[in-house]
C-alpha cells in the first residue's frame, strides 16, 4: 500500500525540532517561520511540553468521554482566564475543521435556520459544512454544495446588513485576520457593526480563531483588536502545539442539550495534557506580548525592505501572523528559501508569502530571517 497522493511535497524530510528550528533526516539546519501551518506554538519539542505528557501517558493515554475527566475542566477553566471568556462554555474536538462544523450545528439548532453568511477568500475547513463556507469551488465536492452559503466581500458591510435583514441568516462566520485568503485584515468598523446586525437580526457570530488565535496576533484572540464578543469562537491549530485538538467556546446564551453534539477522541487525556502544557509556556514565557513585539519588528524590518526591493508590494498582518505580497509568484522566492537558504515559509494565492512562526521566535531569529529574504530577493 501507498500513501493517497494528496500534497505536493517538498523533497525534505524533517525528524526534529528545537524552539524555531527544525533538522532534515540528513541533518540539515533550517529556520521554521511557518509552525507547520500555525500550529507549533511554544516552539518545537519544549521540555515542559514533553515532561507534561510524557507523565501523562505514563498514568493514562485515553478513556472515553462517558467518565469524568478532570483535566478537561482544567483547561476550560485556564483557557477561560487567559482568553478573557471566563463566562464561556468548552466544547473540546479534534481539529479546526470539527470546531467550526460543530459551531455551524449550534447556531444553526439555536436559530432554526441554515443560511449561513461567509466572506470571500474565507478558508474554514474541509469537512462538510466546514468546506461550504470555505470560498473555493475546487475543494467543495458536488455533495456539499447545498446551497447554504452566501459569500459575501470582507469588510462591505453594506452587503452583509442587506443580507442579514432578510431574517433567514443562522450564522455569519468570519476569520478577522484571513490566513489561507492572504493575511486579510477585518476592520474594526466592519466588524462591529456585523455583531450589531447580527444581534438585531437575531443570527449567531462566528468568529473562526483557528489559524489567527491562540495569541498569534499579539492578543490572545484577533477579534480582542476589534472589541467585539462572538457568539461562539473556534479553535485548533496552536491550542495543543500539534496534539491534533480543537475546541468551541460557546457563549452563555446557548443551553446544552444531551445528544446534540459528541465526540470520541474529543478531549482525551494526552490532549488535554499537552493543551494546559502550552498554556503554562504561554503564560511562563510571555508568548502573547513576545507575538505582538517580535512582531511589530519584523513588520518594521519588511517595510524597511520593500522600500529597497521593488519585488515586494505590500506587508500586512498582526503579530506573528504576517503576509507578504509580491510582484513575482510566490514560488520564485519560497523554493530558494527552503533549498538554498534552509527557511520554511507559508504562502497564499500565487505571490503572497505567508510568515506563521512559533510564537518564541525572537528579535535575532527575526533579523537570520530578514538575511536570508534579502538574499534570495537579490537573485530574483
Amino acid at each position: 500500500m501507498k500513501l493517497f497522493d494528496v500534497y505536493p511535497l517538498f523533497d525534505v524530510n524533517i525528524v526534529r525540532g528545537e524552539g524555531c528550528l527544525v533538522w532534515d533526516n540528513k541533518g540539515q539546519e533550517y529556520l521554521d517561520l511557518y509552525g507547520g501551518h500555525a500550529v507549533i506554538s511554544i516552539g518545537h519539542a519544549h521540555k515542559h511540553y514533553i515532561n507534561k505528557l510524557t507523565e501523562q501517558l505514563s498514568m493514562l493515554g485515553f478513556y472515553s468521554n462517558s467518565v469524568v475527566n478532570t483535566l478537561q475542566q482544567q483547561l476550560a477553566e485556564r483557557l477561560g482566564r487567559i482568553s478573557g471568556y471566563e463566562d464561556y462554555q468548552l466544547f473540546l474536538i479534534n481539529s479546526g475543521a470539527e470546531a467550526n462544523e460543530n459551531a455551524l450545528k449550534l447556531a444553526s439548532f439555536k436559530t432554526g435556520r441554515t443560511r449561513v453568511l461567509s466572506a470571500g477568500k474565507a478558508f474554514h475547513g474541509r469537512t462538510s459544512l466546514a468546506v461550504e463556507v470555505t470560498d473555493n469551488p475546487k475543494i467543495i465536492a458536488p455533495i456539499n454544495q447545498n446551497g447554504h452559503v452566501t459569500y459575501l466581500p470582507l469588510n462591505d458591510l453594506a452587503a452583509w446588513e442587506q443580507e442579514l435583514a432578510k431574517g433567514d441568516v443562522a450564522a455569519v462566520i468570519i476569520e478577522c485576520i484571513q490566513g489561507v485568503g492572504g493575511i486579510r485584515l477585518a476592520t474594526k468598523e466592519f466588524v462591529q457593526g456585523l455583531q450589531a446586525a447580527c444581534k438585531k437580526h437575531g443570527t449567531v457570530l462566528i468568529c473562526d480563531e483557528i489559524q489567527c488565535g491562540y495569541g498569534r496576533s499579539g492578543k490572545f484572540f484577533a477579534h480582542q483588536w476589534l472589541d467585539i464578543r462572538p457568539d461562539l469562537i473556534t479553535v485548533a491549530k496552536g491550542i495543543a502545539n500539534g496534539f491534533p485538538m480543537g475546541g468551541v467556546l460557546i457563549s452563555p446564551d446557548f443551553e446544552p442539550i444531551y445528544g446534540q453534539l459528541g465526540t470520541t477522541f474529543g478531549g482525551n487525556h494526552l490532549g488535554c495534557a499537552a493543551a494546559l502544557a502550552v498554556i503554562d509556556v504561554m503564560e511562563e514565557e510571555n508568548l502573547v506580548e513576545n507575538a505582538r513585539i517580535v512582531g511589530d519588528y519584523l513588520m518594521e524590518q519588511l517595510q524597511e525592505l520593500a522600500n529597497e526591493n521593488g519585488h515586494i508590494t505590500d506587508v500586512r498582518g498582526r503579530g506573528l501572523m504576517i503576509g507578504i505580497d509580491l510582484d513575482i509568484p510566490h514560488k520564485d522566492v519560497r523554493l530558494p528559501l527552503i533549498h538554498d537558504e534552509h527557511c520554511f515559509t507559508g504562502c497564499a494565492g500565487t505571490n503572497i508569502l505567508r510568515l506563521l512562526p512559533p510564537l518564541c521566535l525572537t528579535k535575532v531569529d527575526a533579523d537570520d530571517f530578514m538575511a536570508r529574504l534579502r538574499r534570495v530577493l537579490e537573485k530574483v
